[in-house]
């Protein structure tokens, strides 16, 4: 998609005020799918240099804005040693793009979106990420992934403000983690994506819900809960207006789904059938 309307493209390095209609510019992959006739400049990201992905000492990892899927995906399948690391292959296949979205898309671009499907929400904010903005200033701030994405398409940005990175802590990559995921086509977008995570420390569990509901929503249990708690918890939290309605499912399907799934997680982490209420 030409975008016409854009008269100026510059280097993110060189600092210059924002103005309105500026753009930040990562991978370009939904910024040039559709017209964006609001925009008149954009500012380029791809060479900040920003390490992709870094392993701190603490066993957090950081995920830079500027990383692409490919990267990501890479990384869960043959670098990460933990035993959270297939969940980053399953949200990066929940994309069902080609490998040239893959390889441009951007871990940033998908948070910012802040589409109910988009899968690298639903990773994140299964693994309780922190993301790290970036005012204008030069100050920062630190939001959770599930404050960060407030409804479709909307989020806790300011204007100019810029995502730097995702945090995960790694305590959370070393959790057990469940996935699944329902589409009403084959090769369909997500209407409903539910992750698990079972901590192996405290035996606590989360439960997450995304795609089928306009934000995430993430259910912490301090002991594994039966199945009348964990339906309790998500239809006391999630109200008839969160749960999000489009072509590609309806609100009555999509909360279906979502229970049913979260159902489905819960019994695949504490191995139970239990139907108690505690």
């Amino acid at each position: 998609m030409d975008l016409n309307t854009v008269t100026d493209v510059r280097d993110a390095r060189r600092r210059e005020p924002w103005r309105p209609g500026d753009a930040w510019l990562g991978g370009g992959t939904y910024l040039f799918s559709e017209p964006q006739p609001h925009l008149r400049r954009l500012v380029d990201l791809s060479r900040m240099g920003w390490e992709p992905l870094t392993r701190h000492p603490d066993g957090s990892l950081e995920i830079a804005a500027t990383c692409t899927v490919a990267r990501l995906s890479r990384f869960g399948r043959l670098s990460l040693d933990a035993p959270a690391a297939p969940l980053f292959e399953q949200c990066c296949r929940a994309f069902l793009a080609s490998f040239k979205i893959w390889n441009m898309a951007t871990v940033g671009g998908n948070l910012c979106n802040g589409l109910p499907a988009g899968p690298m929400i639903s990773l994140t904010a299964a693994l309780g990420g922190e993301c790290l903005l970036q005012a204008q200033d030069g100050s920062t701030r630190r939001v959770k992934v599930v404050d960060f994405i407030t409804g479709a398409g909307t989020k806790d940005l300011a204007e100019g403000e810029l995502l730097r990175s995702v945090t995960l802590p790694g305590r959370a990559l070393e959790c057990r983690t469940a996935f699944r995921q329902a589409s009403l086509y084959g090769l369909g977008r997500s209407g409903a994506l539910v992750i698990g995570t079972l901590d192996p420390v405290d035996g606590s569990l989360a439960v997450t819900i995304s795609a089928a509901t306009v934000r995430p929503f993430r259910f912490w249990f301090p002991l594994a809960p039966g199945a009348g708690r964990l339906r309790g918890a998500v239809e006391a939290a999630v109200g008839e207006a969160d749960w999000f309605d489009d072509i590609h499912g309806l609100p009555a399907w999509r909360r279906h789904m979502g229970l049913r799934l979260a159902e489905e997680v819960r019994r695949e982490l504490t191995g139970t059938d239990q139907e108690e209420t505690r």
